[in-house]
């Protein structure tokens, strides 16, 4: 019997690990999609640097179909909080959105339940590749006087197996 030798089972186990990677459809040109799972920084609150004292936020989610042709659905929209728990799941179904639209969740300024390390996740499909949306969050605070403003751009990520 013949022996296989140690670099050809690492060779198969690379084919098999990047069969698993792969996108739901391989598409031509770089940067186009037909889904992605995307993770979204988001602030409930900050700390000021003088005392520990939380300065309520308001989060806006914000996501944009930037395809001049094609549609994309948003198939799941999950706010997390602050250790990795779930605290809403806004979608019941999937919100197709055309080209060039938009669309936006707000968590009040009064909701504390995300916290300093909140967190979106988002995924979307498309039937056809696409250029990815752009998701990101926009947050600002107007406590007294102070005023404050800024925004937070996701990342693509590889979503577990559940």
């Amino acid at each position: 019997m013949r022996k296989i030798r140690p670099w050809m089972n690492l060779c198969y186990m690379l084919i098999v690990v990047a069969a698993f990677l792969a996108p739901v459809q391989a598409c031509d040109t770089p940067g186009l999609s037909t889904g992605q799972s995307i993770y979204v920084p988001a602030y409930s609150h900050i700390y000021s640097a003088n005392n520990e004292k939380p300065f309520l936020l308001t989060v806006t989610l914000s996501i944009r179909n930037t395809d001049q042709h094609n549609r994309i659905k948003i198939t799941k929209v999950e706010y997390y909080e602050t250790r990795g728990d779930l605290i809403v799941e806004y979608l019941d179904s999937a919100i197709a959105l055309g080209p060039f639209e938009s669309l936006r969740y707000v968590v009040p300024e009064k909701d504390e339940s995300g916290g300093s390390g909140a967190s979106f996740i988002v995924e979307w499909t498309a039937d056809e590749c696409s250029n990815p949306p752009i998701v990101e969050t926009i947050m600002i605070g107007t406590q007294t006087q102070q005023g404050i403003s800024f925004t937070s751009r996701g990342q693509v990520i590889v979503p577990s197996e559940e």
